[in-house]
């Protein structure tokens, strides 16, 4: 097992996916990898209120200006497209400042914040972040303990040409999952070979919906993953976190997005238990909760948990 370092620069900085980019880095399954990356918006350091001004990484690869800050991609040797990538997340590290803001046009369409009745321009908040403590104090005194976590782990589709890194899609990416923290196993199938990973969007901390466009918005100092080729065979991202089960799914509407949501977790309960699906679906209305996970992407999340708790109340019978 070897231990890569991958620190954000101009050989490792994009803003869109595509199963034709240079690797910024090439590993081998069961391979670790430490990762630096700057905030979302490609920024290096925090806003100054008295000059309106920050520090931001320049100059952006040409064709890569309007995308979100993204940190790979990783070539995977071993994996190829048809079967499934395990991403251990082993450690996450935030950096010691972050930053949300809300309304005006934001990061979310002016529809939206109009059907809010929101049409004030944008409030920006700082926030100071502990690392040690866990915890994040914002310069109004608000206080909470930290939940990092990254908001874009994904692959590349497999399909030619660049695809927008702004919507999650089946792959991963911009899922804004605040399930996928430290110690967690998300599993994703692959479409492009050699997988090609990458990461970004460093949340200190976010609700379930991320209802104004942004999280607590920071840099990532330290995180930590291995990858190997996992044992489950998944449609969508699919995580085992410390906490449980989750299953991701997007779409256009609520709708689309809870179906395939319900369908991977469907998927793994029949997997690992010898039951119907019917019978899946009768004890998940029971031991399953539907989450909305993020509106703020232009696609809509959702994902299914099940919890440590009832997940051991509804194996027992099985076992």
């Amino acid at each position: 097992m070897k231990t890569h370092i991958l620190q954000p620069g101009p050989q490792s900085l994009h803003g869109y996916y595509a199963p034709d980019l240079t690797p910024a880095l090439t590993v081998q399954l069961g391979d670790r990898i430490e990762v630096k990356t700057l905030d979302i918006a490609w920024g290096m350091g925090q806003h100054d209120r008295i000059n309106k001004t920050r520090l931001k990484y320049t100059p952006r690869p040409e064709g890569h200006e309007q995308g979100p800050a993204l940190c790979g991609p990783i070539a995977i040797e071993g994996i190829s497209a048809g079967e499934t990538l395990a991403v251990h997340i082993e450690s996450i590290q935030t950096a010691t400042w972050g930053w949300s803001w809300g309304g005006g046009e934001g990061y979310l369409n002016k529809p939206w914040n109009q059907a809010l009745g929101v049409t004030e321009e944008e409030v920006l908040l700082l926030w100071e972040l502990d690392p040690t403590t866990q915890t994040g104090i914002s310069e109004e005194g608000h206080r909470i303990k930290m939940r990092p976590f990254l908001g874009m782990l994904g692959l590349s589709p497999g399909g030619p040409g660049q695809h927008n890194a702004w919507h999650p899609s089946r792959v991963g990416g911009n899922t804004d999952c605040r399930r996928l923290i430290e110690g967690t196993t998300l599993h994703l199938p692959v479409e492009a070979p050699l997988g090609m990973l990458s990461l970004g969007d460093g949340h200190a901390y976010q609700s379930d919906g991320e209802l104004g466009g942004t999280a607590i918005e920071c840099p990532m100092e330290r995180v930590v993953l291995r990858v190997e080729r996992s044992t489950r065979q998944v449609q969508g991202p699919f995580a085992e976190t410390p906490e449980g089960w989750a299953a991701l799914g997007f779409g256009e509407t609520l709708e689309v997005a809870s179906h395939q949501a319900i369908n991977l977790m469907l998927d793994q309960l029949c997997i690992d238990l010898p039951i119907s699906r019917a019978r899946a679906l009768t004890l998940a209305s029971i031991y399953v909760d539907l989450h909305i996970t993020q509106v703020a992407n232009g696609v809509l999340g959702v994902h299914t948990f099940l919890s440590n708790e009832h997940k051991q109340s509804l194996f027992a019978p099985y076992l």
